[in-house]
């Protein structure tokens, strides 16, 4: 098998280069390429030059624009990375007969509501990284590509900066912290997305007639918090581990999602119904804490 990765220094680019090594000839591109070969999602011709140099049998986008405050500005340039780029993956996996993975994301949904969104409810997104990532779904789905599309959320690594991170260095340097109780979620980790991706490539590769699992499906951890509650669990599994902080845990205020403004607005209800991966893979997401509960003894505090 020959596999085409995209966005290799990522958050999740970088797990999938661990997890999808063992499957095959891995070729992982960043932004910078190597030789001839292009993995620049603002460069459309290179991209699809590179595919058709390379006939992978499967092509794992995990390059994105994620500055989601930032797209507000750069509109254009989201929309180039995260709506026509994949479009173009789609159509020249289309043409050699490859399958492609990509990531989407909960803010595809307006968050409205409690219940766990369904890969079939409506989309509403509410910013312009929303609305990119929505566009970018469609452009696959138009193309006819056999396509697994994943939509993740609330993505954490102990690789670079996360909110855990944060919550943890604001704990040693203030003497209090409001964090946001109004927006509800599962924390999931990027080696949790990396593996369940592996597994459904192995999954797609051990059928004979696998065109059916092609589609949109929700990868996340199991279960729910919010912001606040999140970073609650962070600084409780801090202190029992002796890691100095200048206030508890039970001590960080709760606000609401308009006391903290931002450029882009952001789902409250970020629910995910995982039922149909799950099923369709033969698959058990583990609960939220357990992913961030690694991550916190991975960094060491």
């Amino acid at each position: 098998m020959k596999i085409l990765l995209l966005g290799k220094n990522g958050q999740v680019g970088w797990e999938l280069q661990r997890s999808l090594a063992p499957l095959g000839h891995l070729i992982a591109l960043d932004r910078q390429g190597c030789l001839d070969l292009s993995g620049d999602l603002t460069d459309l011709d290179a991209l699809a030059a590179t595919i058709r140099a390379l006939k992978p049998d499967i092509i794992v986008n995990a390059a994105a624009y994620t500055a989601v405050d930032k797209a507000e500005s750069e509109a254009a340039l989201a929309a180039r990375i995260n709506a026509e780029a994949p479009g173009v993956l789609a159509r020249q996996a289309a043409a050699i007969g490859a399958w492609l993975i990509h990531y989407s994301t909960d803010y595809v949904f307006d968050g409205s509501g409690s219940s766990r969104w369904q890969e079939n409810a409506p989309t509403n997104p509410l910013s312009v990284y929303g609305r990119t990532k929505r566009d970018g779904e469609v452009a696959i789905l138009d193309s006819r590509a056999r396509a697994v599309i994943l939509r993740t959320s609330w993505v954490y690594a102990a690789r670079g900066q996360n909110f855990a991170k944060t919550m943890l260095r604001l704990a040693k340097e203030r003497e209090a912290l409001n964090v946001v109780a109004d927006q509800f979620g599962a924390p999931t980790g990027a080696g949790l997305i990396a593996d369940v991706t592996c597994h459904i490539i192995r999954h797609i590769f051990s059928r004979e007639e696998a065109s059916s699992l092609a589609g949109i499906y929700n990868l996340a951890a199991a279960g729910e918090t919010n912001w606040h509650g999140y970073a609650q669990f962070v600084l409780q599994h801090a202190s029992r581990h002796g890691c100095a902080l200048r206030f508890a845990a039970d001590q960080v205020g709760a606000i609401r999602a308009e006391d903290y403004p931002v450029p882009a607005s952001r789902p409250r209800n970020s629910r995910l119904d995982l039922s149909k991966i799950e099923k369709a893979f033969n698959l058990r997401m583990p609960p939220w804490q357990q992913g961030v509960q690694h991550m916190l003894d991975e960094i060491q505090l």
